[in-house]
């Protein structure tokens, strides 16, 4: 078998996409797109989006070898998959011609933004095309490919905490410290995710932006499948409420974690029984071992207000260990800090750091941990992503661009024609899209081809560093919201959809 998991390749794909094959118009070639239709949770300041994970997609699901056996498989699972356990219908002899004819190679071509890629509402960020008497099959991967929504959205959620964490690392940390940033989030969300797979794709998006995780999945994966063996993770030792409650007090189950771990970073929760007396009663005793140690203890709440345990735990450390100012005039606690890991999301996050930074704490003092919220709490709809044909040229040579433009959803317009992407100098370069036959001819295309019936000769994914790199300089560069469709594409828009009324209102485009 080919495909994942014992899965045939035909399989993966919803189970009407087999159907359209056999009625889809006969053409010379067809072409669609994908794109981002609205910013991450609707976000009215912030539109900025990352495009992310096409690599895996491409390299597991899409560049792979269909074989007969493959095709007689899907065969096999077609033949009871009608209602009634009846002959579903599927293009079995497409299939086995590229089988035959092209190597066992699906035959698409697919343009896309790289990776890491700083993108907008509706800035297309693949482009599909399939020619002749492949046509009909122009989007019979578009499930797959759309998966990449979920690192894209991990992605930017990452980035997003990483925007409001470094607002207030400005404001309140010395520049000396500033380094310690892409420590503040840590990802606990192995245990939150459906699936190894799962854990490890999200768990990449995370390490874009930030090097913490507890997620070993994605930190193996990163590092010795996309990173040539450079390491991009790291964690610390910590102890969990197992280890605390199998000690007769707290204070043993501290002491001991301080006698293998104490003179490094080490985590401890101290919520076990009573927060509020674990840090008047045990902190000082930890403070005075720690301090001896020269390590750094990290008080970790795990239940209460989200505010209130964080601030708690950085007075109580702050009585415990003492403090110094920095330049900005904030505390520093001396060989402690808090992490909360409890719920947060990045409202949460938001409120937290004001708070520290309003009690006058350095925002290095508090880190972050998201589990479930980083890796699970996330749907295709947080940005909208979607596949729509976009052109189509009939075996008559006719050229049709089309769009979607449903009366009772505006949300859902799409864009008509074939695409070109441009870095915008006039936005600090980020992307605007262009119909392709007129796009700038004084600067290159940011969709790249990265499979054309069959791998690209001489194509290379970029290493996870340069990918890292990508998105953090043009993060920082991009506006926060920006034109992202031509002018000259959007009055053709207008154009079509406007023909495209008339033959609705004068019904011929229903009959």
């Amino acid at each position: 078998m080919s495909g994942p998991f014992g899965l045939p390749l035909a399989l993966l794909t919803d189970s009407y996409k087999a159907s359209h094959a056999a009625v889809f118009p006969s053409a010379r070639s067809a072409t669609a797109y994908a794109e981002f239709r609205q910013p991450f949770n609707n976000d009215p300041n912030d539109q900025r989006m990352v495009f992310y994970g096409l690599q895996y997609i491409i390299t597991t699901y899409v560049d792979r070898v269909w074989t007969d056996s493959d095709v007689d498989t899907a065969k096999a699972f077609f033949s009871t998959h009608n209602a009634g356990h009846s002959v579903f219908p599927f293009p079995e002899a497409l299939f086995r011609k590229f089988v035959r004819e092209n190597n066992g190679h699906f035959p698409i071509r697919i343009h896309a933004m790289r990776e890491g890629s700083v993108v907008y509402p509706h800035t297309p960020v693949m482009q599909i095309s399939a020619r002749d008497e492949y046509t009909g099959l122009v989007t019979y991967l578009e499930s797959v490919l759309l998966m990449t929504w979920y690192p894209s959205a991990v992605a930017t959620l990452s980035r997003k905490a990483h925007t409001r964490i470094r607002e207030r690392y400005t404001q309140s940390v010395d520049d000396n410290m500033m380094w310690t940033l892409e420590t503040r989030m840590h990802d606990f969300g192995f245990r939150a995710c459906t699936c190894v797979e799962q854990s490890m794709l999200g768990g990449a998006a995370h390490l874009l932006t930030f090097a913490g995780s507890d997620t070993m999945s994605a930190a193996y994966y990163v590092q010795h499948v996309l990173n040539g063996g450079r390491a991009v993770a790291t964690s610390v030792p910590a102890t969990e409420h197992s280890v605390m409650t199998a000690y007769r007090n707290e204070l043993q189950a501290v002491l001991r974690v301080l006698d293998e771990y104490g003179q490094g970073v080490v985590a401890c929760v101290l919520d076990s029984y009573d927060y509020a007396r674990a840090l008047r009663e045990v902190l000082p005793m930890v403070a005075e071992r720690q301090v001896h140690d020269g390590g750094v203890f990290v008080i970790r709440p795990d239940s209460g207000d989200q505010v209130e345990a964080v601030l708690l735990g950085l007075r109580a450390a702050d009585r415990a260990f003492g403090s110094t100012l920095n330049s900005k005039g904030y505390k520093v606690i001396s060989g402690a800090s808090v992490i909360q890991g409890d719920g947060v999301t990045l409202d949460s996050l938001e409120r937290i750091l004001d708070a520290v930074v309003n009690a006058g704490f350095s925002a290095e003092c508090v880190g972050f941990g998201m589990g479930g919220g980083l890796l699970q709490k996330l749907d295709r709809d947080m940005m909208g992503m979607a596949v729509k044909l976009s052109s189509i040229t009939y075996e008559d040579g006719e050229t049709r661009d089309i769009m979607k433009f449903p009366k009772q959803g505006s949300a859902k317009v799409s864009l008509p024609g074939k695409f070109s992407v441009h870095a915008d100098a006039a936005q600090n370069g980020a992307p605007v899209a262009f119909r392709s036959s007129h796009a700038p001819k004084d600067s290159d295309g940011l969709l790249e081809l990265v499979y054309d019936c069959g791998p690209v000769p001489g194509h290379t994914w970029d290493s996870f560093d340069a990918v890292r790199a990508r998105l953090d300089d043009q993060w920082t560069r991009f506006p926060k919201i920006a034109r992202a469709v031509s002018d000259d594409l959007l009055d053709y828009q207008k154009l079509v959809h406007d023909r495209q009324e008339q033959r609705v209102n004068d019904g011929s485009a229903f009959a």
